[in-house]
């Protein structure tokens, strides 16, 4: 009885959390696991591990995961299974499961994490693209909501290259001795790309870039016809092992190849299937679901200046004041994309309320009026009043 009154008071207490909050909590944390992510990968990558059996293995626990928690928590809302449901499932694992982690292994394999962590954050931009080009996040750059979403995007990514590309000045020094430490940690863990092809690398990275922001955007209309987020994303991960499998049975025929030989394989591999795949794409399915796919993408960036500091803190990296004026671009963007669809949000709530308006014999004094209203910009919150109600 203490256990189930102590469960109801931690969900009415997370509950009482506004929505918009908790997908600000929720994507931070999100890009955490990201940043780790990075560095698990490429240790794995040095340990040996095929390239198409690490993302077979990391669906498989993503699956495995996601699949009771779909199943007994989505009954009611999972709407009937038809073959155009199976047909998208299929497409948009092919989008993002298979394209964009077979990519990404490919890309980090030539190049270094990074690298890949800084090119990723060309994502925000293209899904921002995207979106607009398929009329799926509303741009428009003569109102102060497009202008500010525009500008936000490209302080993002400005900032997170400043981060990767200058170091300036040193900030922070650590001790000697994590001085010492902390390139015999990087050499043995993350290797680099000597002697591979790092403009191959590049291609193979941009392309993981593509098929992610395409996969966000397309999740956004999917997502409406079938609700149920953990099902939807468990039959991806099913999809994704079907054709990573089709694909070792061409590519990879070394039944050796199938094995785990070391600690560090194994730590990865689960790593990657449980926070990258299993607890990422619940969260990020359900942030895009609430938030939208720019939304989602405008925080990457963030996982540049978690890579900055981590390695700083943790392993002994000198931190410069490249890291600091990326820091300051980054919080400039997100604030401007979000006041951006905050103040996009109002103008739909008020244009709806002067459509929705009654005719009365003073038309013309109504119409004036909710045009004043209009563009008086009262305060809504980011989210429409009905998501909040968690």
């Amino acid at each position: 009885m203490a256990d189930t009154a102590s469960s109801v008071a931690t969900k009415r207490m997370w509950c009482s959390i506004p929505e918009k909050f908790q997908l600000h909590i929720a994507m931070l944390a999100l890009q955490f696991g990201y940043a780790g992510f990075h560095v698990v990968s490429r240790v794995a990558l040095n340990s040996g591990i095929s390239k198409i059996v690490f993302p077979v293995y990391r669906n498989i626990i993503a699956l495995l995961l996601l699949l009771p928690f779909a199943y007994f928590l989505e009954k009611k809302e999972r709407p009937p299974l038809t073959w155009s449901f199976l047909i998208q499932f299929f497409l948009m694992a092919i989008v993002g499961i298979t394209a964009n982690q077979g990519f990404y292994l490919l890309g980090l394999d030539h190049t270094s994490p990074t690298f890949a962590s800084a090119i990723q954050n060309s994502v925000p931009a293209i899904t921002f693209l995207m979106a607009a080009l398929l009329r799926i996040e509303k741009v428009r750059i003569t109102r102060k909501d497009g202008i500010a979403k525009v500008l936000g995007t490209a302080f993002c990514v400005a900032g997170a290259s400043v981060i990767t590309l200058f170091k300036g000045p040193t900030i922070y020094s650590p001790s000697t001795t994590l001085q010492e430490i902390s390139p015999r940690i990087m050499m043995l863990q993350l290797g680099d790309a000597e002697g591979k092809s790092w403009s191959l690398g590049c291609v193979y990275l941009i392309g993981h870039c593509l098929s992610w922001s395409a996969w966000l955007v397309l999740q956004k209309p999917v997502l409406k016809s079938y609700p149920a987020r953990l099902s939807f994303t468990s039959y991806q991960c099913f999809f994704g092992i079907i054709q990573f499998l089709i694909i070792a049975a061409f590519m990879e025929r070394d039944a050796q190849a199938w094995l785990i030989h070391s600690g560090s394989e194994l730590f990865s591999v689960f790593y990657a299937g449980m926070v990258a795949s299993g607890i990422a794409f619940a969260v990020q399915i359900w942030c895009i679901d609430r938030g939208g796919p720019v939304f989602v993408a405008v925080y990457q960036p963030v996982q540049t200046l978690v890579v900055a500091i981590a390695a700083s803190i943790a392993l002994g990296e000198e931190f410069y004041l490249g890291g600091i004026i990326g820091a300051v671009l980054i919080i400039i963007g997100l604030y401007l994309v979000l006041w951006g669809k905050n103040e996009e949000q109002k103008f739909a709530k008020l244009e709806a309320a002067a459509i929705q308006a009654p005719p009365a014999d003073h038309g013309s004094n109504i119409s004036s009026r909710a045009t004043t209203h209009i563009k008086s910009s009262l305060a809504q919150p980011l989210l429409s009043q009905s998501t909040e109600n968690v």
